[in-house]
């Protein structure tokens, strides 16, 4: 029963990604029954709407993908983003263990250096945050592998002093480390942890792989979260290098799925997501089901944020940006391809101060796309500007 209800779900999917992208790859499938980026065999939500049919370049629409600049070039693996109040940003290069604040029209200048950082593979220096208290308090903070372990911390920028560990001990691979930090609304840290190549420790409680955590600013752990005394927020997870909250509150996960399908989840307290149980959508109630499957050929997401209702999502393999509707009752829409092929594998998307969308990309590792001459960049698109009403 679980085979027939995915192959039915696969075969929708499939349709409706193939008419936002022509050049996606294709599967054989049946007529669809409805329209698939809502994932689930039963779905009684109101059918997904279109992203085009709401006008996305319309007033107050988000970010113009159609007027990029290029603000810095010549990284290594940017992989965290973080904006600094004056609308600078951080940026870890992922192989270096740097950090380098970067603007529109001035040279990036480096920092600081997380000295522990080892990298090799998929690990290095990851996440970067910075605290949403920051004019009071100065934090930064950062997620990275050393020799032997995943960690989170924080610091001062040109600061000498070691940064503070928050959260360690956690096993670390050279794939499937996760690494994506971000404060919630709740002023609350969480962090994207991967199976680092066990898949068992992803259902497993009393190891922190496979996980998303949950912590306070100051590494303890928040008394209300789902298992007391324990960081860890949900379970069943392969590999979340993406976290993003939309506008009511409510938390939304990319994740690397093995070889089927890659998802996008929403996120509740507690939740299991059936890794290795179960790839993509499941239908078994022990489980919390994708919102958005793709094909990893399409996506193999990474970072994720929130620009006026819409869910921006940067993918690697897939080498594009995608554009996911999200109304205000947190229903899923039809996702919409952006920037195919145009500027190689994409890592990390975040929303600057002024609104802008910022969009790193990740060339110079030894798979895909050969990298540009200015490889790799950090590109900027600025905010759709408000029309008078009529």
């Amino acid at each position: 029963m679980r085979r027939r209800i995915v192959a039915a779900v696969a075969a929708v999917l499939v349709i409706a990604l193939g008419a936002t992208d022509a050049r996606a790859d294709r599967q054989p499938a049946a007529a669809p029954e409805r329209s698939a980026t809502a994932a689930g065999a039963v779905d009684r939500r109101p059918v997904p709407f279109d992203l085009r049919a709401v006008g996305r370049r319309t007033v107050g629409s988000g970010p113009d993908l159609t007027r990029p600049r290029v603000v810095a070039t010549g990284l290594e693996v940017p992989w965290g983003l973080g904006f600094l109040p004056d609308g600078s940003a951080l940026v870890a290069q992922r192989n270096q263990g740097t950090i380098l604040r970067i603007r529109p029209g001035r040279p990036a200048r480096q920092v600081a250096r997380i000295p522990d950082v080892v990298a090799g593979g998929e690990a290095g220096l990851l996440g970067l945050a910075v605290s949403p208290t920051y004019r009071r308090d100065r934090w930064v903070y950062a997620c990275y592998t050393t020799a032997t372990d995943i960690r989170v911390v924080r610091f001062r920028l040109r600061s000498d002093r070691a940064p503070q560990v928050l959260v360690s001990g956690i096993p670390r691979a050279t794939s499937h480390d996760g690494g994506r930090i971000a404060f919630g609304p709740d002023g609350m840290l969480y962090a994207g942890v991967g199976d680092a190549g066990v898949p068992a420790r992803s259902q497993d409680l009393t190891s922190r792989n496979g996980k998303i955590l949950r912590i306070r600013p100051d590494g303890g752990v928040p008394a209300d979260n789902p298992f007391p005394g324990s960081p860890v927020y949900s379970y069943g997870h392969r590999n979340v290098q993406g976290l993003a909250w939309d506008r009511g509150g409510r938390l939304f996960a990319t994740e690397f799925g093995q070889s089927t399908w890659d998802e996008v989840n929403r996120i509740v307290p507690g939740g299991n997501y059936g890794w290795p149980i179960v790839e993509g959508v499941a239908g078994d109630p022990r489980f919390r089901d994708p919102v958005v499957v793709w094909p990893p050929a399409q996506a193999s997401p990474s970072g994720a944020a929130f620009s006026r209702g819409t869910l921006y999502v940067a993918a690697l393999r897939g080498t594009r940006l995608w554009a996911i509707p999200v109304d205000a009752a947190g229903n899923v829409g039809v996702p919409v391809a952006e920037l195919v092929g145009t500027y190689g594998r994409l890592r990390t998307v975040a929303v600057a101060p002024d609104g802008a969308l910022w969009v790193t990309t990740s060339n110079r590792e030894p798979r895909g796309v050969p990298p540009a001459a200015d490889d790799d960049r950090v590109l900027r698109f600025p905010p759709t500007h408000r029309q008078p009403s009529a």
